[in-house]
């Protein structure tokens, strides 16, 4: 019985983050942590597998006026890989771009 309610609430989740993903993808002026889009679109490829990329001058640019600590506090998101996005190499970004990642936040 526990492992149905599992399977039902992991369902609802899923489909929370599908809806709110979808608003997010349609809606104009979307910012995470003082980044907006064009920033994150920027840097997804450095953060995505198979084959992720070395963060473009675009990315680092608008990594530097980004809320790092702000940033920092998804590294342990369930909902970045349900988007793509591998944790760990979202962590790492900032020292790639030769900014001063906050403390506590390697993964």
């Amino acid at each position: 019985m526990v492992m149905k309610e599992n399977k039902k609430l992991v369902s609802l989740l899923l489909m929370m983050v599908v809806i709110i993903a979808s608003m997010l993808k349609f809606s104009n002026g979307i910012s995470l942590c003082n980044m907006n889009e064009d920033g994150l679109d920027a840097c997804k490829p450095s953060v995505t597998q198979p084959e992720p990329t070395k963060p473009t001058t675009k990315c680092c640019e608008a990594l530097t006026g980004a809320d790092l600590q702000c940033l920092c506090s998804y590294k342990n998101s369930v909902e970045l890989p349900l988007l793509g996005i591998d944790p760990t190499l979202a962590a790492a970004l900032p020292k790639e771009c030769n900014l001063t990642p906050p403390p506590n936040c390697s993964n």
